[in-house]
């Protein structure tokens, strides 16, 4: 049995993207080509920006291509001049772009703590301020209340960012309340290489790579048009996708993992989240083991966020929730599609038991205790 259950990392690529992708190789020409064979080019182009705004319900012209999320992000806070503030819990394309960013810690529960954002955006600034926060976690699932954040930003003067790479395609929101929004195609079904940033044409934001002017001079460079239609596609159908089903696939999972294991967790699972998201506990066994065995039972399942090492880290996400280092090492992420069934799920929890009573040293500690003829590890 081979089972993905890692859409957040990144989706199977769509029939509909891979179709458009297939026919956009036939395009010959440059886009900023004034001839036909350009003119066509370009044409392709802006009909596939169109179709993102679209969806977005939002500009063209605000649609600027990007070759993924960590570039848009980057784009977003590098080239802001002023300063700008972020939340504890966003991706590293956002934590590792500048020296200077004020984090503003979360809650138990994963949410930002409005209290805090609206504290620091209260303290005297004369330069621009930028807020960015992501719509929803990529490790835990959990969505920010980006409608109250939006208002405390406004209210200040400070212009909103979000990184909302999980959340579109997933969440009913009205983006073009927000000043600038990060997109990557590969997580919605669409290639890799491609994403765009939403862009507020009143922006004070620094072109990011200078050329020669493509995307509104915010970034220069001969435009990816297989990626970008393909992108197009997978977003114009990831509206079409059943997420009820996937989200009563995800709470059926975790009904059954609670049912058999009651000493296991499922984080926040009263947190308001995305409708393909869990993140599970297995109580004395490392993430890292998990995931391995997970993986020689045709299981693809996550520690959480996917890094260039391919190694599993300490999360920092799980840590600015405050869990304890024991317990955020002990989890696995589960992410689910629109192609999962509910046989994978009942499968996952029969592999589930079996990697608990092969790894968890309280299991072992009971068998060798009843070949030593005591009933309970508790007796000893």
């Amino acid at each position: 049995m081979s089972v993905y259950f890692d859409y957040n990392a990144t989706a199977p690529l769509r029939a509909s993207s891979k179709k458009v992708m297939l026919e956009a190789m036939d395009f010959l020409g440059n886009a900023s080509s004034v001839h036909s064979f350009g003119r066509e080019v370009r044409r392709k182009i802006e009909f596939s920006r169109g179709e993102i705004a679209g969806v977005l319900d939002i500009e063209a012209k605000r649609v600027i291509f990007t070759s993924g999320a960590t570039e848009s992000n980057n784009l977003a806070l590098k080239n802001f001049p002023g300063r700008a503030i972020v939340s504890a819990i966003e991706h590293d394309s956002i934590l590792r772009v500048r020296e200077d960013l004020i984090v503003v810690p979360v809650l138990a529960d994963g949410t930002v703590d409005l209290e805090k954002l609206e504290a620091t955006l209260s303290k005297d600034f004369t330069a621009p301020t930028l807020v960015s926060i992501m719509a929803a976690n990529n490790e835990t699932g959990i969505i920010q209340p980006l409608a109250e954040i939006i208002q405390i930003a406004k209210k200040h003067g400070a212009y909103v960012h979000s990184d909302a790479v999980q959340a579109v395609g997933r969440l009913n929101f009205p983006w073009q309340t927000l000043d600038m929004v990060s997109i990557s195609a590969h997580k919605l079904g669409g290639p890799s290489g491609i994403g765009c940033l939403v862009i507020n044409p009143n922006l004070p934001l620094i072109p990011h790579i200078r050329g020669g002017g493509q995307e509104r001079s915010y970034r220069a460079g001969t435009e990816n048009l297989l990626g970008i239609a393909g992108m197009a596609a997978a977003l114009r159908d990831s509206a079409q996708d059943n997420l009820q089903l996937v989200e009563r696939l995800r709470d059926d999972l975790e009904d059954l993992i609670c049912q058999v294991f009651p000493e296991s967790l499922v984080l926040n699972r009263n947190v308001p989240r995305l409708s393909n998201t869990a993140l599970f506990h297995m109580p004395g066994v490392k993430s890292e083991t998990q995931v391995m065995n997970f993986d020689l039972e045709g299981f693809a399942v996550s520690a959480g966020s996917a890094c260039s090492s391919g190694k599993v880290k300490a999360s920092a996400v799980l840590k600015a929730m405050g869990l304890d280092d024991d317990k955020s090492s002990e989890m696995i992420r589960i992410s689910l599609g629109p192609k999962s069934t509910r046989s994978e799920i009942e499968a996952f929890a029969q592999v589930w038991q079996s990697i608990y009573q092969k790894c968890s040293p309280l299991k072992n500690l009971e068998r060798k205790a009843q070949r030593n003829g005591y009933e309970s590890v508790c007796s000893l």
